[in-house]
Order: C-alpha cells, then sequence, then structure tokens
C-alpha cells in the first residue's frame, strides 16, 4: 500500500501592531520548514486582529472548498485569541495543531513578538471549546518541532482514512475464537471502518467465471517469481491462483482496503486447501493487506499502521516468551514485502492436510513498532510496544511432516517494557509489525479515535 500524502491547511496569526514584514517574515520561514515534510500544504496566508475580520474571512475563504485532513494554527507573535477563534471556528471538525514560533537572538540580545503570549491564551480556550489539537512551541536556538508536527497530522490524515476504509471478512468467528470479533456500529461509529463479511460460496462461484489464460499467467509467474525447496504439484498452484483471482474479484468489486479469511474451519476443513499461497497472491493482485482466522480486529490495526505508514503491516503469532524476548512467527505466510532475500516455498504437510505449500522465507528484521487493537467492555484499546527484531534460533513446530520447517519468524526483544509487563496486557495471539519507531504517531492517532493506548 503506497502512502498518502496528508494534505494540511495553515494559517498564521500575528498582532496588528506587529510589523506585518516581520510576521511575514516569520511565516516565510515556517511554510519552508513544513514543506519539508512529506505533505501537501495549503497555505492560507496571514491573519491579523483587524476590527472587521478582513485577513480572517481571506484566510477562511482560501481554506473552503479545498479538502485537508488538519490544520496548521501557526503564532507568530502575540495576538487575541478571538481572531484566530474566527478562523478555526470554520474549521473545528478537524484535528490542528497549535504552533508557537519564537523570537531571535539580535546583537546579543533576545528579540521576541511573544509568541508563546499568544498560545499559552489560545491553548486553554481551544481546549475548553472541545478542539482536538496538539500543542507545540520552538524554542530559539532549537530545531523546530517538526516530528512532533509531522507524527500528528498523519494521526489525522490516518483518521480520515479510516473513515472511508472497507475490510472483508470471508465467514466468521474462524475456531470460535474470541479476540478476533468485533462490534460493528462502534467500528463503524467511532473508527470509521465498514466490515463487510460474505460467504465462502461466493469465492467458489467466482472460480467459475474465471478466464484459463489469467489463471495460467498467474500459475507461471509463481513458478518463475518464487523459489521451492522441493518438487511442488502444479495443481497445488492451480487451485490458488483459482482461489485468489477469485477472491481478487471480489475486492474489486466491493473495493475492499483489507481482507480476512476463514482459515482453519472453512478453508482447510470445507475446502482441503491450506490458504498460505491466496494471502500472498491477494497481496500481490490487489495490494491489500490480509490476515487469516477472520481476524477483523488485526486487519483495522493494519490499516491504521499502514495509512500512517504507508508499509504493508504484516501479522504474527506469539510462539514462546522469554526472560528478555519473544519468539513471534507464522504458521503459513508473510507478505512479500516483509521478506528478505528470495520468497522460498515449502511443500510440506500438517496433520491431516496432505497438501500444503508453506512460505518459509527468512522475515526482514531491525526495529519494529508491535501493536494489537481490541474491544473491551465497551472500549478500544492499544497494545504497543517497541523492540528490536533478529533473527530466530532455530526451532520448529511440532507436527510438521519431515522435512521439518522452520516457519517465518522473528525474536523481539522490547524495549519500551519488560517481557513480565508485556506479558500481563497481552490481548491476542496476533500481532501487528511496522518496521521503524512509530510509537508518537499511534499515540497521537489513538487519542484522536478516543482509543486508551497501553504500554
Amino acid at each position: 500500500m503506497s502512502y498518502v500524502k496528508p494534505v494540511v491547511g495553515m494559517v498564521t496569526f500575528g498582532e496588528v501592531n506587529t510589523p506585518f514584514e516581520r510576521l511575514q517574515i516569520k511565516h516565510d520561514e515556517a511554510v519552508k520548514d513544513l514543506n519539508t515534510l512529506n505533505i501537501e500544504l495549503i497555505d492560507a496566508g496571514i491573519v491579523i486582529d483587524d476590527p472587521a475580520y478582513e485577513t480572517a474571512d481571506a484566510a477562511i475563504a482560501r481554506l473552503k472548498g479545498r479538502e485537508f485532513s488538519s490544520l496548521i494554527v501557526c503564532v507568530a507573535g502575540w495576538v487575541p485569541t478571538h481572531a484566530v477563534i474566527r478562523v478555526t471556528d470554520a474549521f473545528r471538525c478537524l484535528p490542528m495543531v497549535l504552533w508557537g514560533l519564537c523570537g531571535w537572538m539580535e546583537n546579543g540580545r533576545l528579540v521576541t513578538t511573544a509568541d508563546q503570549a499568544g498560545t499559552t491564551a489560545i491553548r486553554p480556550a481551544l481546549e475548553a471549546m472541545g478542539y482536538r489539537f496538539r500543542y507545540v512551541y520552538s524554542v530559539i536556538g532549537k530545531e523546530p518541532p517538526l516530528k512532533k508536527i509531522d507524527s500528528y497530522v498523519r494521526a489525522a490524515n490516518a483518521a480520515a482514512r479510516l473513515r472511508h476504509a472497507r475490510i472483508g471478512s470471508m465467514g466468521y468467528r474462524d475456531m470460535l475464537l474470541y479476540g478476533t470479533q468485533f462490534e460493528g456500529n462502534s467500528m463503524r461509529g467511532q473508527l470509521g471502518v465498514e466490515v463487510e463479511p460474505f460467504e465462502m460460496l461466493e469465492m467458489v462461484q467466482n472460480i467459475e467465471q474465471l478466464d484459463e489464460a489469467d489463471i495460467e499467467r498467474l500459475v507461471g509467474e509463481m513458478e518463475k517469481e518464487w523459489t521451492y525447496q522441493l518438487p511442488c504439484d502444479r495443481e497445488v498452484l492451480v487451485k490458488g491462483a483459482k482461489y485468489a483471482l477469485a477472491l481478487a474479484k471480489k475486492i474489486r468489486e466491493r473495493g475492499y482496503d483489507a481482507i480476512t479469511l476463514i482459515d482453519v474451519d472453512g478453508m482447510k476443513k470445507l475446502m482441503g486447501y491450506p490458504p498460505a499461497i491466496v494471502f500472498m497472491l491477494l497481496e500481490k493482485l490487489c495490494g491489500v493487506m490480509t490476515t487469516p482466522e477472520n481476524d477483523v480486529m488485526g486487519n483495522v490495526t493494519q490499516l491504521m499502521l499502514s495509512y500512517l505508514t504507508g508499509q504493508n503491516i504484516h501479522y504474527m503469532e506469539y510462539y514462546e516468551f522469554f526472560e528478555d524476548s519473544m519468539l513471534i512467527g507464522t504458521p503459513d505466510y508473510v507478505p512479500a514485502s516483509a521478506i528478505q532475500g528470495d520468497i522460498t516455498m515449502l511443500p510440506t504437510a500438517f496433520g491431516l492436510l496432505s497438501a500444503s505449500l508453506l512460505n518459509v522465507s527468512k522475515v526482514k528484521d531491525g526495529y519494529v513498532t508491535c501493536a494489537r487493537l481490541f474491544y473491551q467492555n465497551g472500549r478500544y484499546y492499544m497494545h504497543l510496544y517497541t523492540a528490536e527484531a533478529r533473527q530466530p534460533m532455530a526451532w520448529q513446530e511440532f507436527g510438521w511432516t519431515d522435512p521439518i520447517p522452520q516457519l517465518c519468524s522473528l525474536q523481539v526483544f522490547p524495549d519500551s517494557c519488560t517481557v513480565e509487563a508485556f506479558a500481563q496486557h497481552v490481548s491476542c495471539q496476533h500481532v501487528l509489525l511496522a518496521y521503524g519507531d512509530h510509537m508518537d504517531e499511534i499515540e497521537q492517532l489513538c487519542a484522536l479515535l478516543n482509543i486508551e493506548v497501553i504500554k
């Protein structure tokens, strides 16, 4: 999934008695700084507290009719609060950044336009009026708070995108699991995500409409692009291509951003086919994120992290806890975007399944943010931690036939909490991973969506 730049509005404020040339200098420097971020900036210019609100109304007119997900209220000096509210009230439904600029040094003396006099008057007013905002300020001689601004506007952009997100769930509540369920009204009302369950029968019916040339083309790509540790029965690839193409038709028709399939009680039990290949192909064909086992909450976590980072977020499961780390892995697949080196497949069997093609690729390591959204007693929570992800020790899951595979896996060493503290808050067997440290932007997004963060 490609990153979508946040579109951000900006208004700069100053007092009518401050020389306009100085306000212009400070405005231009702020715009220059903001343009170093990966955003699209809509600059509404400078507003002063003129009695007729001419500059305020002109700024509103420049922003009206434009679509943006957040507004930067840039304070370049003291300004009576009413002039600011005149503008912000027109966009009060949007998250805002209240940014106080700062003075400068001249001939060994600090010179100020009283920026923080302005922000300290505005901040409590915005809070009392129920605005959603983040307050940041510049400090003389220091870098501007661009990282905090960037985290917040990305969070606002992600919150806006969630309101248009749609998840497809083939079946519901695989294995009668509890933690993968969702509550539909709050999911749509609070988070904005629409979840559409559909039956496995639709996938089966769509197979009848497939073009044989499309099936052969996709099988040929699998044969060419994947590395096989043992010879693979071509019929296994053909069947996977059919299921994936049939589901891709549904995804495109309904515009799904993520999808989850009934796995153990559906694909494996009823179709006799583990869906690892299907998940991998859906990423390739449609660019959607995927989770197994009707894990809708995992899908929502994926979308949240992806909208913030532009990454294709992948899931893993907890297998073992150690004193300073946890072993996480998947019993089937990871998307190509999470693979280090070749996409490596192993024909093998597990339990009663005689035909299985397992992804045993090496997973990318590095610094990761691990997250899991869950719903409990009428509230949403986000369990969150950062960790160093390393290649795991040699290990195996009991039950696979020879040659016993080492599953796609990582050993994660948390640094934002201890393993013991993590274990007392872990909320599901599935965890979602984003590469890099994204704690701040995730926390900002959770604050916008009224989700409590647990660390």
